[in-house]
């Protein structure tokens, strides 16, 4: 009989839901997706039937349903942390506890109660740690029989940062750090302080921080700072935080403003200020802080595991700069990321921690990795693209030829088009790996302001990542290794770096993005980095192709790759999401599978899809 598992991740933030049958991740997927609401917490309903559909089971064969974390102990945590800092985080006490009370001391009724339309409520409930469903969904998929696993993120019950070691089918947690110690909780109190949104706006400190000057004396005075007042790192990457500057553990806002002010000289920027020199140049403080803590917890990982590889999850993994350097350093032969490492990857952890620990079965790891590209979300048929067509009188122009449709895009592109690309089926994380994705061609200087400010209609300053084939990165990228999933940033090949006029780095901010700075500038960040995503033809062969398509035209087998999305909706799902966000954007085209849409032949959308407000990410 197959072992079926249901992992769930939910009540938080980024619920999601995932299926394994015999330990293989048959489809997994995010509840934004679903209900079109940007880190939708709400029970995942439309991602759970969705993977019950595409694993085609009868749910007789579900062994048990799996919830990524432990809820008595995270409210443990709760009662205990008011109690310790009493009696202040009144407020939030009043508005925590009695939704705790409420609803989620009895989450096993909550989720009983949830899973009875699918006819789950009698099967079996198990509840991982949180920070054991991370380090499964970083060491079971990973290609390694064994490794070092690290998993940082804001905090799960208690732990805050976890070391473990990933054996066969076993993972053994060796060190944690508890709450209300946190690097992640750290990087979320900079980026609220810096004027973005915690829980999302963390992407945009990190893109932020190669702005600030790394040799001016404020940067160096305000890392000095974080060190001496704010957290105290040891030698073995554990380390202290000074919780007098911070109001997170029972307060309704992260940080003590005025303790800040003090500290740094300014206070917290509103989310509509102007961005300064001295808000870059803090950025790039605790960027540097944040990846000084990395390696150090890394290299500990490797003294008490004695692993050359190492598996990454939790919401920190997510920060691609710390990962490059931490490839970048050598400590590891082997650096492998989940995809999904932050709450929603847990869904997939949970089943995965339930296959392996809880049934005892054993593993053999596959080479790369069993993430499929992280493509486990749905695909749609041709009958569902031509309704689109219909419901809104599109024109459409069929391919019968895949590379056909290929030689059109890939000229259309080097003209200087933008392209909505949609294709297979949906990625399971963050990014958008060639499946739900916009395209554009990276040596063009203008791209990035474009795509920023007409398309995605976001910050100009927000870099693009590129996409490049996989056999081909070294050519444009000081790396020789595949990074699949977009979770390394490496810097631009020297060769094809551009050298700038001595003044450049005392222009304002927006008047740096403009200095070309290597031929394939609007992927080439200020600092001369990039967030790489190599592209297989194995895993993935239709973007591959019309990246080699590309290739054959132009000499450049490397495009901009960025969600297709614009600013506080989460990536599209279907053929009519994707139809909608490309007539409401400047986008000149649009692929679905086999039909191609020009913008120029398409007729007005009616009145009640006309309307467009952008919402804040």
């Amino acid at each position: 009989m197959r072992e079926v598992y249901i992992g769930i991740s939910a009540f938080y933030h980024d619920s999601a839901a995932a299926i394994t049958i015999d330990g293989k991740i048959i489809a997994a997927a995010q509840e934004e997706r679903f209900t079109r609401r940007k880190h939708d917490s709400s029970f995942p309903e439309n991602a759970l039937q969705y993977v019950l559909d595409e694993a085609a089971i009868d749910v007789s064969e579900v062994k048990a349903v799996v919830f990524y974390d432990k809820p008595f102990l995270k409210f443990e945590r709760l009662l205990e942390t008011y109690h310790a800092f009493a009696p202040a985080g009144l407020k939030s006490f009043t508005a925590a506890i009695p939704v705790w009370i409420k609803e989620k001391l009895f989450m096993r009724k909550m989720l009983t109660d949830s899973l009875k339309p699918f006819d789950l409520h009698r099967k079996k409930l198990l509840f991982p740690e949180h920070h054991l469903s991370h380090a499964a969904s970083a060491f079971y998929p990973s290609p390694f029989e064994e490794a070092a696993i690290l998993t940082i993120d804001g905090v799960g019950e208690w732990a805050t940062t976890t070391i473990a070691y990933g054996n066969s089918n076993g993972i053994k947690i060796l060190k944690e750090i508890h709450f209300p110690h946190s690097i992640g909780l750290l990087y979320s109190a900079f980026t609220y302080f810096l004027g973005f949104k915690v829980n999302s706006g963390e992407y945009k400190l990190m893109g932020l921080a190669p702005y600030g000057d790394a040799h001016s004396s404020d940067t160096k005075k305000y890392l000095q700072i974080i060190e001496k007042e704010l957290i105290d790192i040891r030698e073995d990457g554990s380390y202290v935080l000074n919780m007098k500057y911070f109001t997170y553990a029972t307060g309704l806002k992260m940080t003590r403003s005025d303790k800040w002010k003090t500290l740094f000289g300014f206070g917290p920027r509103a989310a509509d200020q102007e961005i300064e020199q001295h808000h870059c140049n803090l950025a790039l403080a605790i960027q540097q802080l944040t990846e000084k803590a990395v390696l150090k917890l890394g290299q500990h990982a490797k003294d008490v595991t004695g692993s050359k590889n190492i598996t990454l999850s939790g919401g920190v993994a997510l920060n691609s700069v710390a990962n490059g350097k931490l490839l970048k350093s050598g400590m590891f032969n082997q650096v492998w990321i989940q995809p999904a490492s932050g709450d929603a990857g847990g869904a997939v952890g949970a089943a995965l921690a339930a296959h392996y620990i809880f049934g005892e079965k054993n593993r053999t790891p596959e080479t790369g990795d069993s993430m499929q590209g992280a493509l486990l979300g749905p695909a749609f048929s041709m009958d569902a693209i031509q309704k689109v067509i219909r419901k809104f009188s599109a024109s459409a122009h069929h391919f019968e030829s895949r590379k056909a449709l290929n030689t059109t895009v890939a000229k259309m592109l080097d003209e200087g088009k933008i392209a909505g690309w949609f294709n297979g089926r949906m990625e399971y994380g963050p990014r958008a790996l060639g499946n739900r994705s916009i395209l554009a061609d990276a040596r063009n200087p203008e791209m990035q302001r474009k795509l920023n400010l007409k398309i995605k209609y976001r910050e100009g300053f927000r870099p693009f990542a590129p996409a490049v084939v996989e056999e081909d990165v070294a050519a444009y990228f000081s790396i020789n290794e595949p990074s699949p999933y977009m979770l390394m940033v490496v810097p631009v090949q020297e060769k094809r770096q551009i050298s700038l006029p001595a003044d450049s780095n005392k222009k304002p901010l927006y008047d740096k993005l403009y200095f070309q700075r290597s031929d394939i500038p609007a992927v080439t960040h200020v600092d001369y980095s990039a967030r790489l995503q190599t592209v297989s033809k194995n895993t993935n062969p239709e973007f591959h192709s019309l990246l080699m398509e590309f290739k054959k035209q132009t000499g450049y087998s490397v495009l901009i790759n960025t969600s297709f999305n614009v600013r506080g909706e989460p990536i599209v799902c279907t053929p009519e999401e994707a139809y909608l966000c490309f007539m409401h954007t400047e986008m000149d085209i649009l692929v679905l599978e086999n039909f191609l849409f020009l913008k120029e032949e398409q007729p007005k959308l009616p009145e009640k899809y006309a309307k467009r407000e952008f919402g804040d990410d």
